[in-house]
């Protein structure tokens, strides 16, 4: 009997183990699914709510940071670099730039993104009349992102009817 009431004892402990590995994994499951959701579904939940709530103002309930007239800030990175030689006194360079770009609201976005062809063009163009020697300088590097940004917004504005792009950002400029 007594071997009896020890079986069931250690049946019984090993259902408890069984049930605490099985409660342990689900656990384990649901952290991960969690942090797969906010990974992929989370910055984007975040990006279409605006924020909200994380950089909000005590007294009224607005938020901190200025908001354009169409909406918040997005980023449409183009999808290659610009590569291209410039002329300079002394000897030519081979310059290359990322571009990304400013712009309010996903309908501004939406749009930019459907014209790519026609903004790397302008780019180009607007590149083009650059000099190695005004490149060197951070003035020269900003006289090119204002054309650049300048003739791109005519483009747009002939095309979209509307100022799409706010502005024209380099994410990297290697001149060699």
């Amino acid at each position: 009997m007594a071997a009896d009431g020890d079986l069931k004892l250690g049946e019984g402990k090993g259902g408890i183990k069984k049930i605490m590995l099985l409660v342990i994994a689900v656990l384990v499951v649901l952290v991960f699914a969690a942090g797969a959701y906010f990974y992929f579904l989370g910055s984007q939940s975040l990006q279409s709510a605006g924020g909200e709530g994380t950089a909000a103002s005590p007294g009224n309930g607005e938020s901190s940071q200025p908001k354009g007239p169409e909406g918040n800030a997005l980023y449409v990175a183009l999808p290659r670099p610009f590569v291209f030689n410039v002329p300079g006194a002394a000897r030519d360079r081979l310059v290359q730039i990322k571009v990304q770009l400013l712009v309010r609201g996903s309908n501004n976005e939406t749009v930019a993104l459907r014209h790519i062809p026609l903004i790397e063009a302008s780019l180009v163009a607007s590149f083009a009349s650059a000099n190695a020697d005004e490149l060197v300088t951070t003035t020269g590097k900003d006289a090119l992102k204002n054309k650049a940004l300048s003739d791109l917004q005519q483009a747009l504005l002939e095309v979209a009817g509307s100022v799409v792009v706010e502005e024209v950002l380099f994410t990297s400029f290697v001149m060699q």
